[in-house]
């Protein structure tokens, strides 16, 4: 009796310790953009608070420009797992400063890369298309799937920095004097579908994509040369900003890619919690390789963070407490 006794005691304090743990780490709140690696980092960043530090975390739909805004503004989300912030540069900047959002890890390690692209089987055939100018020089090797008498610059759905910055360098670039049209794709499955579509069938193809991704290990694509050098000033003035009516042209800069908290979380989630989210960073070989498995599998956000926790516990386990480790194997 008194064993059993003892051992019911055991189980109510650990269930309150665990009760305990959830309540300080409490609701969070994670943005899940609408491309791969993102939706796989919020994935596993749910499922490391939730199994490993206790917290009731759930994932929401986000994109960059109103998520960030939306964090310093309100509130919420939470947590951005992959927030590319020089895609806002002032509007976190701002953030940071007022002390509405804190910079945790940087995610990827050794940053992305944003741009335009083109076919590699293109750029074979055409060695003389190296920059953006020299593409659109040639409307007839990138036709618009709607008027072939026209070249397209295919850009990124609405919400995306990246698609702001494209239609910025299409004027800066004088896209449409060339006789280019700037196709919006939709959505992300839209572009990627735009890129397979030409694959294909070997056409022409030149628009905005990003690395780290699965497709690009798919198909191999060639980064167009911007013909100048990065004014950061330029790219603060005019190249982020929608309604800026004279861009210049300007390189694209590699992203940092950073974890954005806001600062009510980051109070309320306790040192623990914060200290993974400080630690958890990939690089892109790590990430482009589960992408392709989650392309392989046809794979969630979800199976791919299990499939990564299963197969990468050397590279985890730094990120998180030893307690919490147990958890996460336990869990998996």
């Amino acid at each position: 009796m008194k064993h059993l006794l003892a051992s019911t005691c055991l189980v109510a304090g650990l269930l309150a310790m665990t009760g305990a743990a959830r309540a300080e780490c409490g609701d969070v709140t994670i943005a899940s953009m609408n491309w791969q690696s993102a939706e796989v980092l919020a994935a596993l960043d749910k499922f490391i608070l939730t199994e490993g530090y206790g917290c009731n975390a759930e994932v929401i739909v986000g994109d960059t420009v109103p998520t960030i805004t939306s964090m310093i503004e309100k509130g919420e989300p939470d947590l951005a797992p992959e927030g590319w912030v020089d895609l806002l540069p002032d509007v976190v900047n701002r953030g940071i400063e007022e002390g509405k959002l804190i910079g945790a890890a940087v995610a990827l390690s050794d940053a992305a890369v944003q741009g335009w692209w083109i076919p590699k089987y293109i750029a074979d055939a055409n060695p003389d298309i190296k920059t953006i100018d020299d593409a659109l020089k040639h409307p007839e090797l990138f036709p618009d799937p709607e008027d072939k008498s026209k070249g397209a610059v295919h850009n990124g759905p609405q919400g995306w920095g990246g698609t702001v910055v494209t239609g910025q360098l299409y004027k800066a670039y004088g896209g449409e004097a060339a006789n280019f049209t700037l196709v919006d794709t939709g959505s992300a499955a839209g572009l990627d579908g735009s890129i397979a579509k030409a694959y294909e069938r070997k056409e022409g193809w030149v628009g905005y994509y990003w690395a780290p991704t699965a497709l690009l290990g798919k198909y191999e694509m060639v980064k167009l040369d911007h013909g100048v050098p990065f004014d950061e000033a330029e790219w603060k003035r005019c190249n982020t900003v929608a309604d800026c009516a004279d861009p210049q042209k300007n390189d694209w800069p590699k992203d940092k890619v950073q974890t954005l908290v806001t600062k009510a979380f980051s109070d309320r989630a306790g040192a623990d919690v914060m200290g993974y989210l400080n630690k958890r960073a990939w690089s892109n070989d790590t990430v482009n390789k589960l992408m392709a498995w989650m392309t392989d599998n046809q794979a969630s956000g979800d199976d791919g963070a299990k499939h990564f926790l299963e197969e990468n516990e050397a590279l985890w386990k730094d990120w998180v407490s030893p307690e919490a480790a147990e958890k996460i194997k336990a869990a998996l």
